[in-house]
Order: structure tokens, then C-alpha cells, then sequence
């Protein structure tokens, strides 16, 4: 079964409870509880989160609409950050209401198990409140709640993904969407460990619609069409459910992406001397 929707909107069924303190809110009577689907927290993980706003007898209506700042920490560096506009502008909140919101995140990898000061597992923090988003000072953030997260590595027999043949260097860039990415020939192939059960696979890419105009997308894996689509938007991200079977019983599977159509930046871009073959950017391959 194919699913297409974004990292942050898959609503869930059902969450493990995962216990949040709260710390001295600066927004009068707004409590907020976190609760995630996995256990124990990993790093290389995709997971469904769910923020539960409460407000209380004591909660002063908000004059004005604010966004929520999301932020995971490790150590001094932010990890990642999962911001987003509530559903329901915060001047429309009511006392004594609740307002779920049900998103899905992606923890990088980010711990070092080689590291010898490494104890098994690594603290984040998150911190959870409201910023105005037209405020450039950064004075407007309120912190509802900050929580550490105790996350440990992902169980032995996690599958690896190899960029096999096909594939560009690594590019990064801060102030990209994608902030890194590969950029593949007219077909890239990878090898992934077969876990052989059902697995969740995810992959975040882009295609250059300035250069190349209706691109067709194909994705397969050992040979058979997974998906086929045409490149609408610059950026795309796809989830599909894969079932054992596709696997097929080898202990590895491969995972092809092609397009019908190539460009080469030096015939289009002044000035340009790249001479590469350049199908589409793939950021992000999850399988798990």
C-alpha cells in the first residue's frame, strides 16, 4: 500500500505514553504535554509525535496569532526543529480546551557509538513554545516546555542503504530546503539490507523544473515498478508501507530511481563548466 504524504502530517491511531515535565511557562494558563510512538527513542528514526496543548482557568486570551517553535537540542547545536502554524490561531484559543496536534519527525543520526566517552545514550532537549513569525529580533519566543529525551542508537539489524552506481557527490547547503543532497544520472542505483519484514520507506528529493519540463519519475525495487510520477513541484517526498514480499529473499534488495528526461547545467546555466548528467536530487532515503 502506497502512501504519499508528508513527514509532518501523518495522524496517527495510537501514541506510548511518554511522560513530559513542564517547566514555568511564560504564557499564563497554557500546559502542554508530549507524547511519542516510539520506545525507546533512537536516532535514524522516523516517529510520530504528538504536541497536547491545555489551557487552564488561568489562561489570558492571546491578542495575536503566534507560530510554535519545535526545537531539539543536542548539547549547544539545535539537531533539528519541527515548527509549524497551529490549525486554529492561538487569538481563537478558549479556556479550559484542548488542541492536539499529531506530526512526524525524523531524528538524523547524530550519535557516535565509536566515541569513547559514548555511555549508551545521549540526552536532547526539547523546547516547545510560541514566536510571532513577523518578529525578526527573536525577543517574541515564549517557552512553554522543555523536556530531555534520552535517545540510544537503533537496534542491531537496522538496514543500511549504499549509493551503489548512479550517484553524484554529496552537495550541502544551510540555506536550502534540502540542505544536502545527490544528485543522480539518468538512473542511480542503491543496495539495502533486506530486513525481510514489513518496513517503512521514506525519500525526500527535488527536480529542477527550470531546466527539465515534465520529468517522470520512476521508482522501482529489484527491478519492479514501485512508483512512477511526474515531477509537478521542485521539491517532492514520498512513504510508502513496503511488505516483505517486494524484498524478495535475498539478504539484500536494490532500489532504482530513473527519469525520462537529463539536463547538463554548462548548456544551460552562463558561465557554467558542469558537464554532468543530472537526473534529480535525492536528499533523503529512510528505510526501516
Amino acid at each position: 500500500m502506497i502512501r504519499k504524504i508528508a513527514i509532518s502530517c501523518l495522524i496517527i491511531t495510537s501514541v506510548l505514553a511518554f511522560s513530559a515535565c513542564q517547566k514555568k511557562t511564560q504564557v499564563g494558563g497554557v500546559e502542554l504535554a508530549v507524547t511519542f510512538a516510539a520506545t525507546p527513542l533512537t536516532d535514524n528514526l522516523i516517529t510520530e509525535v504528538v504536541y497536547k496543548w491545555k489551557t487552564t482557568d488561568a489562561f489570558v486570551k492571546l491578542d495575536k496569532d503566534f507560530n510554535v517553535f519545535v526545537h531539539y537540542w543536542h548539547k549547544a547545536n539545535m539537531l533539528f526543529a519541527d515548527d509549524y502554524i497551529p490549525e486554529i490561531p492561538t487569538s481563537k484559543w478558549e479556556k479550559g480546551k484542548e488542541y492536539t496536534v499529531k506530526r512526524r519527525i525524523y531524528i538524523p543520526k547524530f550519535i557516535d557509538e565509536f566515541d569513547p566517552q559514548f555511555k549508551g545514550e545521549e540526552q536532547l532537549r526539547l523546547s516547545v513554545g510560541f514566536f510571532n513569525p513577523y518578529d525578526r529580533t527573536g525577543q517574541s519566543e515564549k517557552e512553554v516546555l522543555s523536556k530531555k529525551l534520552t535517545v540510544v542508537p537503533p537496534p542491531i539489524g537496522t538496514p543500511e542503504v549504499i549509493y551503489e552506481s548512479g550517484w553524484y557527490d554529496l552537495e550541502t547547503n544551510p540555506d536550502s530546503i534540502l540542505k544536502q543532497w545527490r544528485w543522480t544520472a539518468k538512473e542511480a542505483r542503491c543496495v539495502v539490507d533486506n530486513p525481510k519484514k514489513d518496513a517503512l520507506l521514506v525519500i525526500r528529493g527535488g527536480v529542477n523544473l527550470g531546466a527539465v519540463k515534465d520529468q517522470r519519475v520512476t521508482i522501482k525495487i529489484n527491478d519492479v515498478v514501485l512508483d512512477e510520477f511526474l515531477a509537478a513541484q521542485e521539491l517532492f517526498e514520498k512513504s510508502y508501507d513496503i511488505k516483505k514480499e517486494q524484498l524478495g529473499d535475498k539478504n539484500e534488495f536494490s532500489l532504482v530511481f530513473s527519469v525520462d528526461k537529463t539536463w547538463v547545467p554548462a548548456k544551460i546555466v552562463p558561465n557554467s563548466k558542469d558537464e554532468r548528467i543530472l537526473g534529480m536530487q535525492i536528499s533523503f532515503i529512510y528505510f526501516r
